[in-house]
């Protein structure tokens, strides 16, 4: 059942790239956006991080923590984010626990009959830890309404 707005996210516990432990609840008292996304390196998901990594200016106004999540090892995307100077965390779900929890998982990805890829999707969680908007894209090549996620970010204020 995928998780709808109005509902409590889940809480997971991933690693960063860094290799420190990062949890949902441990940031309670902020906005958080979350953003799954298939795979490191490919043309779609790189686009869409360096749009996040861009507009970086506009999360921070609103205090939002914004982390990248896919079922990439922690040194894949470790090399990943270096290489696409991103300025946010990216989080391995490689166990597919957060992506099993907000149902974004494909049992088959539609390229290359993979199994248990993340699905393009983006989470905003207010500050009480609550689901303020959630996308799943239709489409892996499809990209998250970032319009839609600065204005819930902005009405969160």
């Amino acid at each position: 059942m995928s998780i709808q707005v109005g509902s409590v996210a889940p809480d997971f516990n991933l690693f960063d790239t860094e290799k420190t432990q990062v949890s949902l609840h441990a940031q309670k008292g902020k906005p958080v956006v979350l953003l799954f996304f298939p795979l490191a390196f490919t043309g779609v998901c790189t686009a869409e991080l360096c749009n996040v990594r861009d507009n970086m200016a506009t999360y921070n106004a609103t205090n939002a923590q914004v982390y990248g999540i896919s079922v990439d090892s922690l040194f894949t995307l470790d090399k990943f984010k270096k290489e696409q100077n991103l300025n946010f965390p990216l989080l391995s779900d490689f166990n597919k626990e957060a992506s099993t929890a907000f149902d974004v998982l494909y049992e088959t990805f539609p390229a290359f009959g993979m199994h248990g890829v993340s699905k393009r999707a983006a989470f905003v969680i207010d500050a009480e830890g609550i689901v303020q908007y959630a996308e799943i894209c239709a489409t892996p090549g499809d990209l998250p309404n970032f319009e839609a996620i600065q204005a819930t970010l902005a009405s969160l204020k």
